[in-house]
């Protein structure tokens, strides 16, 4: 006799997006303490249908001894898509990567001959979470609508960077994993640019950048927009960035989750490179 398992404290619904013009899975791990007056942080986790349980996991198990592990309890709320592999690698890529009027391509994705699909969602995409997405979880749930985190990886890294660039009112943590700073011949440090030629953050706000030892070009990449954040000042900034030893893309989520959630709370270890921390 076997049966499903489901997953204790958490919920699964559909939410029908009129601006993306798509359904999206959406699950959403609720602590089981009372409330606190201020409500709960949110984590929002995407490719929710992967890392969603890895965020939940650590939160529910650690936050039981909060003083020493430094993670409170928290609503962890993953943003999935669905459809077999090939579909679910397309809509990433629309909704992942900001619009341009012309895409340039690297020989390794031609030579594997991916299906890219159309691209250019992610402002829709944080239309969205703005407009639908975080509306109906305060609706749902108790929020703390001042303490809001996005955890992505890949291209879903490079979105997280996107979002800090371009709307970074949304969230307080960004937590970018292995970002596909690559995408569109590096095509982020051009925004990345313009934020600190125009942004002044009236909050305090926080960016964690992690990514695998083996993950060669991506870590030079890495280091670029963690080079940047060096050489320039921006108020209200808190950034660290760690090189997690012996792993790859495929491997990386799992063992850098516990110390990115930590990061939220303005905890970051040794091992890990503090750069820009100001405040005016």
């Amino acid at each position: 006799m076997t049966e499903k398992v489901t997953l204790d404290q958490t919920e699964y619904w559909k939410l029908d997006s009129k601006i993306m013009k798509y359904v999206f899975d959406i699950k959403v791990s609720i602590p089981s303490a009372e409330p606190p007056e201020e409500g709960f942080p949110i984590i929002y986790m995407l490719d929710g249908n992967s890392h969603f349980q890895y965020g939940r996991d650590v939160v529910r198990l650690q936050s039981r001894n909060a003083p020493k592990t430094f993670v409170a309890p928290a609503i962890v709320v993953g943003i999935g898509h669905h459809g077999n592999e090939k579909e679910v690698s397309k809509q990433r890529f629309h909704d992942f990567t900001p619009f341009s009027d012309q895409y340039s391509y690297p020989d390794r994705l031609k030579a594997r001959g991916v299906e890219l699909g159309p691209h250019g969602g992610a402002e829709k995409l944080l239309d969205f979470m703005e407009q639908e997405l975080m509306l109906e979880i305060s609706r749902r749930y108790t929020v703390d609508s001042r303490c809001q985190t996005i955890f992505g990886h890949s291209l879903g890294g490079l979105f997280v960077l996107f979002a800090l660039f371009t709307r970074s009112q949304l969230f307080t943590n960004f937590l970018a994993c292995s970002p596909s700073i690559w995408w569109n011949d590096h095509e982020i440090l051009e925004y990345e640019s313009k934020f600190y030629k125009n942004t002044i953050l009236d909050t305090q706000k926080r960016l964690f950048i992690a990514v695998g030892g083996e993950e060669g070009f991506m870590v030079d990449d890495a280091k670029i927009v963690v080079s940047n954040m060096d050489s320039k000042k921006v108020d209200s900034l808190q950034t660290a960035f760690y090189i997690a030893p012996e792993e790859n893309h495929g491997s990386v989520v799992p063992t850098i989750m516990s110390r990115a959630i930590r990061f939220t709370n303005g905890v970051f270890a040794d091992s890990e490179v503090p750069t820009r921390q100001t405040q005016r």
